[in-house]
């Protein structure tokens, strides 16, 4: 089932999220949902508050075009480790739509999680697999990728999402 995805500024966006407690089989069906609302956006990356849900689960698919899909379900995850170098990716975001900035991040990551069946695992990722993981995950904190802009950037794709959402919201008879 496809789910609404929520755009800045709206406020759930902000809240932090709760881990979860067990992974049954409404946490499967959300992971499924998420899965398929973010195929259909399309995007790499959803995690649950984008559609509302302030529980810590994403999923993640950065496979190109016709590569067979590599879904990546990570529950409560947690960034254990971060390497000193750095990487820079031009990112864009569900919840953004159509604005894309570029942001320094590190270029790797340990990452700890419960997979879609409820298994402790751990994933060093590189490359664009991390810059995901660390956008999704700031997700689950309530930061957006355009919290790492300057004030005035910020402001302006701020004003510039208002302005959209309200055009949306418009109706002509």
């Amino acid at each position: 089932m496809l789910r609404k995805i929520l755009t800045e500024p709206d406020p759930i966006l902000r809240k932090k999220c709760e881990p979860l407690e067990k992974v049954d089989i409404d946490t499967k069906n959300l992971m499924d949902d998420m899965l398929e609302t973010m195929y259909a956006a399309p995007g790499i990356g959803l995690a649950a508050v984008q559609v509302g849900i302030l529980k810590r689960l994403i999923v993640i698919d950065i496979s190109k075009g016709e590569e067979q899909k590599k879904p990546l379900f990570l529950i409560n995850p947690k960034i254990i480790n971060q390497s000193k170098k750095t990487s820079v990716y031009e990112e864009g975001c569900l919840s953004i739509p159509g604005l894309f900035a570029e942001i320094e991040r590190p270029a790797e990551c340990i990452l700890k999680y419960i997979d879609y069946h409820g298994k402790e695992k751990e994933l060093k990722a590189e490359g664009l697999l991390a810059t995901c993981i660390q956008h999704e995950v700031d997700h689950l904190n309530g930061v957006l990728f355009i919290d790492y802009l300057s004030k005035l950037k910020k402001d302006m794709i701020i004003k510039k999402l208002v302005k959209q959402k309200k055009g949306i919201e418009r109706v002509i008879v």
